[in-house]
């Protein structure tokens, strides 16, 4: 599975920083599968030639109406997610 991943946050992962991607669940993927991070650059609207190849080792989906805080507290204040070691 291939899927553009902005310079920020490409570098992050490349860095060794990031372990997790936070994606709207509009495909399907499960643990362990590939993915593949293309760098995109939004700027020039092209990507940048270099890629990260992660296997997928858990996958967690969440549905607004489904979550433990009640929606207007998350438009209010977002959701964060928390990288752990």
């Amino acid at each position: 599975m291939k899927k553009k991943c902005w310079p920020e946050y490409f570098e992050a992962m490349f860095l060794g920083k990031k372990n997790y991607e936070f994606r709207l669940d509009d495909f399907e993927i499960n643990e362990g599968d590939t993915l593949i991070l293309e760098e995109w650059d939004p700027k020039t609207e092209q990507y940048t030639g270099r890629k990260i190849e992660r296997k997928v080792t858990y996958v967690g989906k969440f549905r607004i109406d489904k979550l433990f805080w009640l929606e207007k507290e998350i438009m209010k204040k977002g959701i964060q997610i928390i990288s752990l070691k």
